[in-house]
């Protein structure tokens, strides 16, 4: 499913968050940065993951990392999950699907028998000159960063 992989430059990417502020990969630039794919806001997976990287959020800042959460819901929900749950980092409202495809991770999903098209849960791990540093595909949502800040 996804294309990018460790080694490769990093989309150059420019989306909105919940309060309509704009965010590119060039803000980033001298920063570790993790960009995180979730399929839906205020789900019980998504929510254990974003929780999961907030009660760490002193450890990544510590170690220089920024945090950038990504997926196709509005706005408006996004702002809705991000106060519910006092998340530190900004979500992007990627509507428009324009961060999600040039990262690869929208593509053909299984679940309960049915096929559909959606966000795959991934994380991308992009060093400090926008080159990635690590893709994680297999996401633990309760202990996602620990998978990052190994």
């Amino acid at each position: 499913m996804t294309t990018l992989k460790q080694g490769d430059k990093a989309p150059n990417f420019s989306g909105l968050d919940q309060d309509g502020n704009v965010h590119t990969l060039a803000d980033y630039a001298g920063k570790k940065l993790v960009v995180f794919f979730y399929p839906k806001a205020s789900t019980p997976g998504c929510t254990a993951e974003a929780c999961d990287l907030r009660d760490n959020f002193a450890r990544f800042e510590a170690n220089n990392y920024a945090l950038l959460g990504v997926s196709a819901d509005a706005a408006a929900k996004q702002t809705k999950f991000k106060e519910k749950y006092e998340l530190p980092f900004p979500l992007l409202a990627d509507e428009d699907r324009s961060v999600i495809e040039a990262f690869g991770v929208w593509g053909p999903k299984k679940f309960m028998g049915k096929e559909y098209d959606g966000i795959h849960r991934t994380t991308f791990v992009i060093n400090e000159e926008g080159v990635i540093d690590e893709v994680i595909e297999k996401v633990k949502t309760k202990e996602h960063a620990a998978q990052i800040l190994k």
